[in-house]
């Protein structure tokens, strides 16, 4: 999306002032907000870049919780000789 920056100067009349001005008006560009997240694409897990709103839609399927555990080592209580 685009939009407008738009820079004030002065005091509000509110507050005592003669009234704020505009002094500037430049361009701007509204960005997605893009957050890489593991997810499920076309039946394996990879990363991929979607907007929030995707991920809060539920338009992205994550992946699932890894339950893998490190193997028990054999013999890790005997003594040395």
């Amino acid at each position: 999306m685009k939009g407008s920056h738009i820079w004030r100067s002065g005091k509000a009349k509110k507050k005592g002032g003669i009234g704020t001005h505009i002094t500037a008006i430049t361009k701007r560009r509204f960005m997605p907000n893009l957050q890489r997240v593991k997810a499920v694409v076309n039946g394996e897990v990879r990363y991929i870049r979607v907007t929030a709103n995707a991920i809060k839609k539920g338009l992205v399927v994550k992946a699932p919780k890894r339950k893998w555990q490190k193997p028990e080592a054999k013999g890790a209580g005997a003594a040395k000789a």
